[in-house]
Parts: structure tokens; sequence; C-alpha cells
């Protein structure tokens, strides 16, 4: 198993009224990260926060392509990004859903004290398969067949791929001492970014290649 140091590549924030970053998703052009009763899409060339949606906002956050899903509570909601309206919502899977991910036509949904990584029908709201994890989760994504997830748990925090058959760990990016990851999603490339909990941060780490 690797083990990397994280390379924090860039740092933004923190917003005004943002308290907490619950979590974070990237739909092509902007990240969005929840942040209690709103989201708020952030242009990372600028380090912006340019446009918010009030929804309830507490936990993960996913965009399929065409609509964004976000945690409220105990259930899962597809919202139109646009206006921020509720078009469908299935319950949230275990007890206390902390992370949320598109792939492939299923929902990754993080159970943050049991440890689990759960796949989910994105209509119905039933688990297809749950993955154990060794540490709590605290984001969830997928990058080119890769399952990734953040922990914080012990005033330490992690990024760290698992094998998505049965959770072993393949690799860890360990966090710098006092940064933790509250939510967190790939860019599709060399980024994954990563919500800073009570920092109201958001922060991008360099996703290792193979010669790391």
């Amino acid at each position: 198993m690797k083990i990397l140091p994280a390379e924090v590549i860039a740092e933004y924030g923190p917003y005004p009224d943002v308290d907490n970053i619950h979590g974070v998703t990237y739909d092509g052009r902007d990240v969005w990260f929840a942040s209690g009763e709103k989201l708020n899409a952030l242009d990372t060339a600028t380090g912006r926060a340019t446009r918010a949606i009030t929804a309830p906002a507490y936990a993960g956050t996913a965009f399929d392509g065409k609509h964004l899903f976000q945690i409220g509570e105990d259930q899962i909601n597809r919202l139109n990004p646009e206006t921020g309206e509720i078009l469908a919502s299935i319950p949230a899977p275990g007890n206390g859903a902390s992370g949320l991910a598109w792939s492939e036509g299923s929902l990754w949904v993080g159970e943050y004290r049991a440890k689990r990584i759960h796949q989910v029908d994105p209509e119905t709201g039933a688990v297809l398969r749950t993955i154990e994890a060794t540490r709590f989760v605290t984001g969830v994504t997928w990058v080119d067949g890769e399952l990734w997830h953040g922990t914080w748990q012990d005033d330490a925090s992690d990024i760290r791929q698992v094998d998505p058959k049965n959770g072993d760990v393949l690799q860890i990016i360990e966090m710098p001492p006092g940064m933790g990851v509250s939510g967190m999603e790939s860019d599709g490339g060399e980024r994954f970014y990563c919500g800073g909990g009570s920092s109201g941060k958001l922060r991008a780490i360099r996703r290792p290649t193979a010669s790391d």
C-alpha cells in the first residue's frame, strides 16, 4: 500500500456566511459546495463564489451531468441546478449519510460512523451493495474507475483509494495536521477538491500519478 503526503495545489475561501462545508461536487465548469441551507458554485479560476441556490445541504453533493444530488437530513434530493427546485427524493441509506458521488448510473453514499460506502439506485433508493471502510467516511468520489473516499477521525484526515470489490485500501494521501476533509470530488483529472469543514475553506489536492 502506497502512502503519500497531500500536495495542496490551491486553497479557496473562507467565504462570507459559510460556517461549514458539508459536501463537494464538480459539474465540469464550477465546483459546488454545500453549506447548510444552500449550495454554492465556485469558479476555481478566480476563487470567487459565483452564485448559490437555496436547498437543504447538510452532507454529500453529487452531479450526474444534468442534476445535482444533495443529502438533506435523511433523504437524497435531486435538484435543478439552475433553480434549486427539488425534482425527486429517495431515502438516504443507513444512519448518517456523509458523502455522495455519481458513477455509471449509480449513487455512492458514505455512511459516516458506520464506516460504509453504499451503491444506491438513484431512482428507488435501494441499496445495491455495501463496501466496508476502516475509518469514518467523509466524502466519496470516482475517477477513471478508481473509488476514493475521504476520512476524518481522531483529529486526523486523509484521502484513500479503495478496491471497490472488497474495500481493501490501495493507497493513502495523508492530509497535513489541522486540515480535515469534509467532502470531496475529483475534477476527472489531476485534482481532488476537498471541503475543509468548519474552516470554511475548499482545497485542491493533487491526485497521485502511477509514478508517484
